[in-house]
């Protein structure tokens, strides 16, 4: 099997151990058993990912109750048919990425999208439509611990200025479509395919929202 398949049998075992963990009420022995299966997989995410194994075990070991995936929400916003809003992400060395990053407990995917657009750019966005809901593990993305779903809002522009610099970001500009094929993306939250998705979304508005 491959890295991704090896990938999303220790997500899986983590997520039955962590049921089994919440849910089971069985002997002692069962949790025992539960406790190392959750121990095994966490080295296994933490082997394939190449993340700390002290990080993957204190995410994983912090949650309890069902697990389910975590939500990350990018912001769309166009200008014209060939440009799109995208920013550098500090923490990944300045690579550049759709603003956005994981849902916030208490808002919408709406109100996410147009909170990480003002501290991400500056601009004041407006959610107009979800474009696209993707699992991570269908697209080309590096590997990493946790699952994922990616959520893809259109937003249009109703105020403030583009800034250049945030606690996020190091830049933010218009870029146009030609453009993308030489950008350094940061393949860990969009990759070129997704983009020229994003841009069919310019050229053809009634296209139907995207689900994998």
């Amino acid at each position: 099997m491959d890295t991704t398949t090896w990938l999303t049998v220790a997500q899986r075992l983590q997520a039955l151990a962590q049921a089994g963990l919440e849910y089971s009420k069985g002997s002692p022995f069962d949790l025992e058993r539960y406790t190392e299966i959750r121990a095994l997989s966490v080295q296994m995410v933490a082997g394939l990912t190449e993340e700390p194994l002290e990080k993957v075990t204190a995410f994983f070991t912090s949650e309890t109750g069902y697990q389910t995936p975590k939500v990350d929400v990018r912001v769309v916003v166009f200008r014209g048919e060939n440009e799109v809003l995208m920013v550098q992400e500090k923490m990944d060395h300045n690579r550049w990425t759709l603003p956005g990053g994981w849902a916030d407990v208490g808002l919408t995917p709406f109100e996410v999208a147009e909170k990480e657009a003002e501290e991400e750019t500056g601009l004041h966005v407006r959610a107009v439509r979800l474009l696209a809901l993707f699992d991570k593990k269908q697209h080309a993305h590096p590997p990493q611990p946790w699952y994922v779903y990616k959520c893809f809002v259109l937003c249009e522009v109703i105020g403030g200025e583009l800034g250049n610099n945030n606690v996020e970001t190091t830049g933010a500009r218009w870029v146009r479509e030609a453009e993308l094929e030489a950008l350094d993306l940061s393949t860990d939250r969009v990759t070129k395919s997704q983009m020229a998705t994003m841009f069919e979304f310019a050229r053809q508005p009634e296209k139907p929202t995207l689900c994998d």
